[in-house]
């Protein structure tokens, strides 16, 4: 059988796809993109553009696996570079939930999953920091305000569509 190589570009070839473990999650093999060396004796790898790596990993993970792991929790809150805490709170929870969800002691509720896919869909897209400060700002707007039961909205149709008139 002939040996497969795996190389894109002018990239150096690799004979065979390298298991890329240190983001903590099981099946995930490189085609390209490292470099191993020897140096003192020792087996390194080099991994370029790792944000990037992980940001795919992390894609593949909410396109593409039906329930998260903890280990796939934790590693796409660590991607989006989020506490415990700074999760919960975009997920309407608590930090200790969160802990939890990450250990396996409970199973993350399938709302606050679907959240963390769409959450990090759209925070690693280009726009994220801009996206993440929104929602943000929106959630603590949002927990900062009085109850109002009965207030009432207007809506206007202008040439962009429907707008809320804001109260004055």
């Amino acid at each position: 059988m002939k040996p497969q190589h795996f190389c894109f570009g002018n990239e150096a070839i690799n004979d065979e796809p390298y298991h890329y473990r240190t983001a903590g999650l099981e099946g995930i093999y490189l085609l390209n993109g490292y470099e191993i060396s020897e140096y003192d004796g020792e087996r390194t790898v080099a991994i370029k553009n790792v944000d990037g790596l992980h940001k795919a990993i992390g894609r593949h993970i909410v396109c593409h696996r039906k329930g998260l792991t903890p280990k796939e929790t934790r590693f796409l809150r660590n991607t989006l570079g989020l506490t415990q805490g700074e999760l919960a709170a975009l997920l309407g929870t608590t930090s200790q939930s969160v802990a939890r969800w990450e250990k396996g002691d409970t199973e993350m509720p399938g709302a606050a999953e679907k959240l963390l896919r769409i959450l990090f869909l759209a925070l690693t897209d280009g726009e994220g920091d801009t996206v993440l400060n929104l929602i943000t700002s929106k959630l603590e707007e949002l927990d900062s305000m009085d109850e109002l039961s009965n207030a009432q909205a207007q809506f206007g149709l202008f040439d962009s569509g429907w707008e809320e008139k804001k109260a004055a």
